[in-house]
């Protein structure tokens, strides 16, 4: 089968990767430096197993900058263009998605689409009735960054959404699970054909839902600080409970990333009409411990504070909404002094805040370094560290 993937972020090339094992994918972008990667066969994206399949693995995978050629020729078109929210409207900004499915429109092709861009719940919907020329799916994706090819992989679920009147497209939905279950190691994975607008909330809930845990124990963790109390002790006695079990526990600066920030405001968005509490509390519960670890750090007066890292953890390369940035802001206005080391930043500043790459220097001059995830680069100035990180993962 001929697939195209529009996109080659996280979510577009572990899926081409993933697909390219068995079919004939042709991976699209817009940017001439990350296509020339693929072709090379080099990862334009920190993921480990991503970097290994390229090189390893036999793919029938070539990436192109000319989506036309690519799209009319398709069978299947895999959509994973980014979706930022956006604060001015209150929604996920969608203009990338359909600017696609308008190429797609132009071109005439007759392949199933296949939308894994996050999208507002009822969107697919919307959006079926403005082409309905054209057969769209949505498939949300559940992956972790830098573990993207690896949760498709062994993926934890398939889920493949139907919009409401569009029912005979089933038998494309199974198509496509199957080329998914086909291109994973996992065996007997779960898969859900349902409604596209159950798909899409099945994503935001479910990304809700981690952030609230995320949030949850992070105010566990600033209880126990302010109240000179173990955090690791809380947090070790509530996972023997099976029912709250030892994950994704681990106190950070707050949740951030390409994903939760975006997905728990998207969902607060969906619910105006609706009576709600919990939804808008977690998007300001993440706020308030941002706020209180800039507020700690600068009741200790420092002279400089060095950030080491704008990454969310180690293994990525993402700064997206990282929670650094929201605390890095907020010592700005305090007029505290700040060296940011990020190794893999090719600037001399960020956001007007100075950037090395010398960690010698970086470990030298800063009297307090925050770190949201340890690393065995701080392990020799260890007493001068402020992490929440206890148990050095997720």
């Amino acid at each position: 089968m001929k697939i195209a993937i529009a996109g080659t972020g996280y979510v577009g090339l572990s899926n081409a990767v993933l697909l390219s094992q068995h079919n004939d994918v042709t991976a699209v972008d817009v940017i001439p430096e990350k296509v020339d990667m693929v072709n090379r066969r080099k990862s334009p994206i920190a993921d480990a197993y991503i970097e290994d399949y390229l090189k390893n693995k036999k793919l029938s995978l070539t990436a192109t900058l000319d989506g036309d050629s690519a799209y009319r020729e398709a069978d299947l078109i895999v959509i994973a263009a980014p979706t930022n929210y956006d604060d001015a409207t209150g929604r996920f900004d969608t203009r990338a998605v359909e600017s696609i499915l308008s190429q797609i429109r132009r071109v005439q092709s007759k392949a199933v689409v296949i939308i894994k861009s996050t999208i507002p719940i009822g969107y697919t919907e919307k959006i079926a009735k403005v082409y309905p020329e054209l057969s769209i799916l949505f498939a949300p994706e559940f992956l972790r960054e830098g573990k993207a090819l690896y949760d498709n992989l062994y993926p934890s679920r398939i889920i493949v959404g139907i919009p409401k009147g569009k029912e005979d497209l089933l038998p494309k939905a199974r198509l496509f699970a199957s080329l998914e279950q086909e291109g994973a190691i996992k065996e007997n994975i779960p898969v859900l054909i349902t409604g596209s607008s159950e798909a899409e909330s099945i994503k935001l809930f479910s990304n809700t839902f981690l952030a609230i845990r995320v949030a949850y124990f992070n105010e566990i963790d600033t209880y126990a600080e302010e109240k000179g109390l173990k955090t690791e002790d809380i947090i070790k006695g509530m996972g023997y409970d099976p029912r709250i079990g030892d994950f994704y526990n681990n106190p950070s600066f707050g949740y951030g990333g390409y994903c939760l920030p975006k997905d728990t405001k998207q969902l607060l968005a969906n619910y105006q009409d609706v009576p709600e509490t919990m939804i808008r509390a977690v998007v300001d519960a993440n706020e308030t411990r941002k706020q209180y670890i800039a507020d700690h750090i600068a009741s200790l007066s420092p002279k400089l504070v060095g950030v080491y890292r704008l990454t969310m953890k180690s293994g990525s390369d993402n700064f997206r909404s990282s929670a650094i940035q929201g605390i890095i802001s907020r010592l700005k206005k305090k007029g505290i002094a700040l060296l940011i080391y990020e190794p893999t930043l090719d600037k001399d500043t960020f956001e007007g805040v100075p950037v090395t790459h010398d960690l010698d220097s970086f470990r030298r001059d800063a009297d307090i370094i925050l770190a949201n995830r340890l690393s065995a680069d701080l392990q020799p100035v260890k007493d001068k560290v402020y992490t929440r990180d206890l148990f050095s993962r997720d």
